[in-house]
């Protein structure tokens, strides 16, 4: 089957069409039209830690529509290309699919808590787990795949995210090390994708029954390594950007199956009269006659109808799954194994030489030495073993006689915080320049000074008189601004 979009086609699968046909019924020629509009949603979510909204909404260059569930979240005009904004590469907003945004926004976070991000690459949800988590706790953000976690990990550092850590390990081995240890854990599943047809051509491209089928396996390993980390009383969030009942009221009703001790949290129930609002919809159990390998323990399950669907027909946005899940019995935390080993005083004495020279604050937390790297660790976890790409914020580097502070401390930092501080307007020849590697003039200052466009931290410079010594890293930095 196809529809238009953009001038070009977009050739559905008559099985895929077949099955929305009966799960939608009379909704199905809206669903189906809604590849035809030739529109995908963009939006940005404000990052709370480095700003607030007034103050967001009086530096932002262009027109804002709120995004109704998520409180930061906003739908922008295509032609205002925040991605190329200095304010981007400031941390000040994270570019977000708006339905995304629901996930981390249902997921009830709380400050202190610890929380997983499992499969958690590009780091949207993450980051914006980080800003309801206020600094406060523990965040580990991890991605199977090495490329995306390094993306993953550049992105923790860009929002300015002080209590995370980035992991690179698959679900089952992260399980080994972390038993019964999270609070509440957000698994973002791999699946086949149906919901970004209209936006990712690729998973168009890639549908089959088969690999739909392949996906609800994948997901079903992943969900039985999630459960093993969470502490009793702990909450599982389980989302996907798919359709396909297999993936999601399927999976859903299988993992019950397996983890007795689990339940269905009244998600769409909780939501009241803004689940009609935001244009959500609620999961139907009766999906499960369309999924073959659904057995009758799985369609006895009860609660799937507080699971909760966004379809691409009633809201700005793509198509999405979202379930909540609590495991029985009282909130504990087991006990961690093992220590991070500290630096030597000589190293430790380098750090506190520059946080008196250059900080206004008193960083406190666990200090971690990895080879020459300084971290700050937001709580001694056992990370021995793992494949970490960052143990937490990266304070700087330990050279001969001297520290050098990192780029991802500068950007956990409000201007105020620093002794010597430049902040230029976003749009000013001075912060093209600065991103652009070049040197700043200067009036007197000298030693390490933070550079922040509008009130938001950018990077680091060394002032010595009249000019500031740029230390924007290099692999950041943007010829043609």
């Amino acid at each position: 089957m196809s529809e238009e979009k953009n001038n070009q086609v977009i050739r559905l699968p008559e099985a895929f069409c077949s099955r929305m046909k009966e799960m939608l019924g009379e909704d199905y020629p809206a669903f189906l039209s809604a590849f035809s509009e030739g529109r995908s949603w963009k939006a940005l979510r404000v990052n709370t830690l480095k700003t607030d909204l007034a103050r967001f909404r009086a530096v932002y260059r262009g027109d804002l529509d709120q995004v109704p569930w998520a409180e930061n979240g906003f739908y922008y005009d295509e032609a205002d290309r925040p991605g190329r904004s200095p304010l981007h590469e400031a941390g000040l907003y994270y570019i977000q699919e708006p339905s995304a945004m629901a996930v981390a926004a249902l997921s009830g976070t709380q400050p202190g808590e610890r929380v997983l991000d499992l499969c958690a690459a590009p780091g949207g949800k993450s980051t914006q787990l980080a800003a309801m988590l206020e600094g406060q706790g523990l965040l580990v953000a991890n991605e199977i795949h090495p490329a995306r976690a390094r993306i993953l990990s550049q992105n923790i550092e860009r929002m300015g995210i002080k209590n995370a850590l980035v992991t690179n390990e698959a679900p089952e081995d992260l399980a080994l090390r972390f038993p019964a240890f999270f609070d509440r854990i957000i698994v973002d599943a791999p699946c086949s994708g149906e919901g970004m047809f209209r936006k990712e051509e690729q998973a168009l491209a890639c549908w089959s029954q088969d690999n739909v089928d392949l996906c609800a396996r994948r997901q079903a390993s992943i969900l039985d390594s999630a459960a093993a980390m969470l502490t009793d009383g702990g909450v599982l969030i389980y989302s996907t950007c798919t359709f396909a009942p297999e993936e999601d009221e399927g999976s859903i009703a299988a993992f019950l199956v397996r983890h007795p001790d689990f339940s269905i949290l009244p998600l769409a129930s909780s939501l009241g009269e803004r689940l009609t609002e935001y244009g959500f919809d609620r999961g139907n159990p009766a999906f499960l006659d369309l999924v073959p390998s659904a057995d009758p323990a799985m369609k006895a399950r009860k609660g799937l109808e507080e699971t909760i669907r966004l379809w691409p027909h009633r809201l700005r946005g793509e198509g999405h799954f979202v379930a909540a899940l609590v495991r029985q019995g009282k909130k504990f935390r087991a006990r961690t194994a093992g220590k991070s080993k500290g630096p030597d005083q000589a190293s430790l004495k380098l750090w506190k030489d520059f946080e008196k020279e250059a900080l206004k604050t008193d960083l406190q937390g666990t200090f971690l030495l990895f080879g020459s790297e300084l971290y700050l660790e937001p709580e001694p976890v056992p990370l021995k073993g793992l494949k970490v790409l960052r143990p937490g914020l990266h304070l700087g580097t330990l050279k001969k006689n001297r520290f050098e502070p990192a780029h991802a401390l500068a950007l956990s930092l409000q201007p105020e915080e620093a002794k010597s501080s430049l902040d230029l307007p976003a749009g000013c020849p001075e912060a093209a320049a600065y991103l652009r590697g070049e040197a700043l003039p200067c009036s007197g200052q000298r030693g390490w000074t933070l550079i922040s466009l509008d009130g938001c931290s950018l990077g680091w410079g060394k002032a010595g008189g009249s000019m500031i010594k740029n230390h924007y890293p290099r692999g950041l930095r943007i010829a043609g601004i």
